[in-house]
């Protein structure tokens, strides 16, 4: 279909008709030291340049293959049968995007059901939605979801080992609302929850790999008329008791680590659940099963709460997105596994990330910090983590994030992760080149 543009008279009587007399008047809100006046663009490239860049670029995602892997920090690395992707890039899927003409894209809204049931059971809620762009956009999207829900209360507890990214990414997404934002720290249970209180975040892991139960802290928010939020590690809930079964009411979390690639940083996947009396606040799309007249099973998009299927102002949400492809990965991951084969893949993270934990605490100088954690680990090291990452790099080892790129205050703090990727020889390499690094 051709494109035909609107003509100046037309441009004219839509402004007119909005109140306005240009189209520059529609910025007017912005401060002027924010607007840009014109793109800085390079100029123009040879197909052959475009792919060099772009091969380029995409060489900076084969470092796990080169190096021995131990970085994660919210991103991890984990095996994808080959199934994944060989399913998920035939033609019919791979530029499907979102049914806007819903009934009719059956195959797509049957892969969100499968989606949305497996999660469903893995996170213990109700109801899970499709979908976010990642996990800190469906955090943000909880903290509004229960801020709206809870009327008159405006404080929302967030855990101080909560990601950094996610902590930056809240407060954007709620810079125009009434919220105060308290940080708390350890135990959830602990926090001073009162009658104010709309929510309590709690990270499932924290950002350090620390662990609380969940079930007294919502208890405590509950009595005090509160929601519980849980920022959950979906890959943990296969061999740990489920957020929703510790009595949360809004679990989130990222699908990166259930069959989709690291990529480079994105795109990734935002897993939102709730329970029944949350559901129609639940920003994104909820896909029901029924039959059709010839009493044939079919699919049908129960509830979509985003301005464009209904009422801009009765939207729950304007900034959400259904990743498609992305929830494809994981819907045929989660498939493919089963759950005994998703629990194999959480045990033997959660054995080994324990060996090699059990390794490096013993050596001289540093010292493990997580009492109880599932796959990643906070190490305090005996000389700057930075210079130990270089150190280590130099032999072919990432062994994690050293915190002092978020925190520079602690430059002597290093995150390891490892998942079912990691070998017993991997392993022991790592602990014999930290000691190594401090001599």
């Amino acid at each position: 279909m051709s494109f035909v543009p609107h003509t100046d008279p037309e441009r004219a009587a839509m402004l007119k008709g909005i109140g306005v007399s240009s189209i520059e008047d529609l910025f007017s809100d912005i401060p002027e030291h924010l607007r840009i006046e014109g793109l800085a663009l390079p100029g123009a490239v040879s197909e052959i340049e475009a792919i060099d860049e772009v091969e380029t670029l995409a060489d900076r995602n084969v470092q796990t293959k080169d190096m021995d892997w131990f970085l994660g920090a919210g991103a991890y690395y984990g095996y994808i049968p080959a199934v994944v992707p060989a399913l998920a890039g035939r033609g019919e899927f791979l530029t499907a995007y979102t049914p806007y003409q819903p009934e009719v894209s059956q195959g797509t809204l049957q892969a969100i059901f499968e989606y949305q049931s497996m999660t469903a059971k893995l996170l213990g809620m109700s109801v899970v939605n499709a979908s976010h762009y990642d996990g800190a956009t469906a955090l943000a999207e909880a903290v509004l979801m229960a801020w709206k829900a809870k009327e008159g209360r405006n404080r929302i507890f967030l855990p101080k080992d909560l990601h950094p990214e996610y902590s930056q990414v809240i407060a954007t997404y709620c810079t125009s609302f009434d919220i105060e934002f308290i940080r708390y720290e350890g135990d959830p249970a602990q926090a001073p929850i009162d009658e104010r209180t709309a929510a309590i975040i709690i990270a499932y892991p924290g950002f350090s790999g620390e662990m609380y139960p969940i079930s007294k802290a919502s208890e405590k928010a509950h009595e005090k008329g509160a929601l519980c939020i849980v920022q959950a590690d979906p890959l943990m809930c296969a061999i740990f008791k489920s957020p929703g079964e510790q009595g949360a009411d809004i679990v989130t979390a990222e699908g990166q680590c259930l069959g989709n690639p690291l990529n480079f940083g994105g795109p990734y996947l935002g897993m939102m659940g709730t329970t029944d009396a949350l559901i129609r606040r639940m920003p994104g799309r909820i896909v029901g099963q029924t039959k059709d007249k010839f009493g044939k099973r079919g699919f049908v998009l129960t509830l979509s709460t985003r301005e464009q299927h209904i009422r801009r102002e009765k939207a729950v949400s304007n900034i959400c997105s259904n990743q498609g492809l992305s929830m494809l990965q994981t819907c045929i991951y989660l498939a493919t596994l089963g759950k005994n084969g998703l629990q194999e893949v959480a045990k033997q993270s959660y054995d080994k990330a324990h060996y090699a934990a059990q390794l490096i605490d013993i050596i001289p100088g540093y010292h493990v910090v997580p009492k109880l954690f599932f796959r990643e680990f906070l190490v305090e090291t005996p000389d700057s983590a930075t210079k130990i990452v270089e150190a280590l790099n130099k032999k072919s080892i990432m062994p994690g994030l050293a915190l002092s790129h978020y925190y520079p205050e602690r430059a002597n703090e290093l995150l390891i992760c490892v998942t079912e990727m990691n070998t017993k020889a991997q392993i022991e390499k790592l602990a014999s080149a930290l000691k190594e690094a401090v001599k």
